[in-house]
């Protein structure tokens, strides 16, 4: 790991091994790569349309998407660009390509062939390399994002950078920490620092690339204070490689309050640490990922999942929602699945758009909760660190200042804990290690004492079990039935 922007001769000694790692890397010609970029339309770029959203008060919206073969694929993101109405499209990537297997990845694809059907859960990019990618990229109208879950994700970067493609989501502890048992974080935070970098250099050239770090970690019951604060992490060692257009995340939680103020707060926070280390030319967007947690059977109770989430995204001003669609029970959704998952969000956001923005001192209230927690965090983990951005992560994690519920990285304590107060909103069951004083441990045994109050029970592991299910079951709270 370093603490400096990466030099750019250091930059390139490094790229030969990474092109190296498979055959489709000798299609990469950096120069040739830039022409490309500065090619294409406005119109098509990730960062021009989430400003121009933002300035306008629209909240754009994207799905997930990929399957194995190009022609598929595309006609996939055709069917949800043209019926599903996206403003933004993804192209999810295989596990096989996720984990850097790229000879099982080729087997996928030769299979997939043989049986005229996709026998891979994405888009394996980097076995398709650079011109498919472009032809991707050229056949639709709507800028294109990828999206996987790569704890090293360099090569993908450079094909898929190099193809077009002008948005890449991920980061050194977000694809990390929720994907993965045994990587460690020096490694994967250096991987990503020369995903950054490549980034950076596009950057150096007057081409924006968007960056986003995965805001939803686990997807299960995640307080706030810690999405927020891995998001702001990453993007403080994505600035100091010279990204300028970062979107942070989060998953919802399901309480309209709360997730309110998560969306204000995240970026009222982004903005503050980033200006405090001089990446004031950083521009800020925001994503709400609907409910990422079990979702009910029944499409029509789907449906009201997805709705629920689409309205919040508005009303708590994100500028793009990442949908779910009616299938999210069963696994991969159809086409025509996704499509409608997207339409619904559609039908909301359009329909909330002109609406005045809900203003209350709950709300306020909220956001000094979420505030001072993830302020809590922050400044433990960048004392800790020295604000070395990279050894700060890494030591506030050996700490258990930072961490993340449910995860399977041996390098996260899992020792926090949370639960639904009374209300649904998420707190605390466990601290674990979490730097928080007194007054804020006070504030969260305070709601689950009242839950548990009101349920006739005690405050006990049984409420996080029944948590985890009770969306699915129609009920955001777990409550004794």
């Amino acid at each position: 790991m370093i603490n400096h922007k990466m030099p750019l001769a250091e930059f390139m000694a490094q790229r030969a091994d990474v092109l190296a790692q498979w055959e489709t890397g000798k299609e990469v010609d950096l120069e040739e790569a830039l022409a490309y970029q500065k090619a294409i339309a406005p119109q098509k770029r990730f960062s021009a349309r989430l400003m121009k959203a933002k300035a306008e008060g629209e909240t754009l919206i994207q799905p997930r998407a990929g399957v194995a073969l190009p022609e598929e694929h595309l006609k996939l993101l055709k069917t949800l660009q043209d019926e599903g109405t996206a403003d933004l499209l993804p192209t999810t990537i295989d596990s096989y390509t996720r984990h850097n297997r790229y000879a099982e990845a080729k087997v996928g694809i030769d299979e997939s062939i043989k049986t005229g059907k996709s026998l891979l859960n994405g888009f394996p990019a980097v076995n398709h390399g650079v011109a498919v990618c472009r032809r991707i990229v050229e056949n639709l109208q709507v800028p294109l994002q990828v999206r996987h879950g790569t704890p090293d994700a360099r090569l993908l970067a450079e094909i898929t950078m190099a193809g077009g493609f002008t948005s890449f989501e991920g980061g050194g502890i977000s694809y990390n920490i929720p994907y993965a048992k045994n990587h460690s974080l020096e490694r994967t935070i250096t991987d990503w620092q020369y995903v950054d970098r490549l980034i950076g250099y596009y950057q150096d050239h007057g081409i924006t690339i968007n960056r986003e770090p995965f805001g939803p970690l686990t997807g299960t019951l995640v307080p706030p204070c810690i999405s927020h604060s891995v998001a702001i992490l990453e993007s403080l060692l994505a600035a100091q490689q010279g990204v300028t257009c970062i979107t942070v995340g989060y998953g919802q939680c399901g309480n309209l309050i709360q997730d309110i103020a998560a969306i204000r707060t995240l970026e009222k926070l982004m903005h503050e640490y980033l200006h405090r280390y001089g990446f004031d030319k950083v521009q800020v967007t925001t994503v709400f990922h609907q409910w990422m947690g079990g979702f009910p059977q029944d499409e029509a109770k789907a449906y009201g999942v997805i709705a629920w989430g689409a309205a919040t995204a508005v009303l708590a001003g994100a500028t793009k929602v990442i949908v779910k669609s009616p299938h999210e029970a069963y696994g991969v959704p159809t086409a025509a699945a996704n499509a409608n998952g997207l339409k619904t969000t559609k039908q909301l956001t359009m329909m909330l758009k002109d609406q005045v923005a809900i203003e209350h001192t709950l709300i306020q209230a909220e956001m000094a909760i979420i505030d001072r927690e993830t302020r809590s965090i922050l400044e433990a983990v960048l004392t800790l660190g020295q604000n070395d951005f990279g050894i700060s992560v890494v030591r506030g994690f050996e700490a258990g200042l930072i961490d993340v519920p449910f995860a399977p990285a041996l390098c996260n304590a899992n020792k926090a804990l949370p639960a639904r107060d009374h209300h649904g909103a998420v707190r605390f069951l466990d601290f674990g290690n979490l730097p928080f004083d007194e007054d804020l441990k006070a504030f969260h045994r305070a709601k689950l004492e009242e839950r548990a109050k009101a349920e006739r029970r005690e405050v006990s592991f049984q409420m996080v079990i029944d948590d985890i299910y009770a969306v699915s079951k129609g009920h955001l709270v777990g409550r004794p039935r």
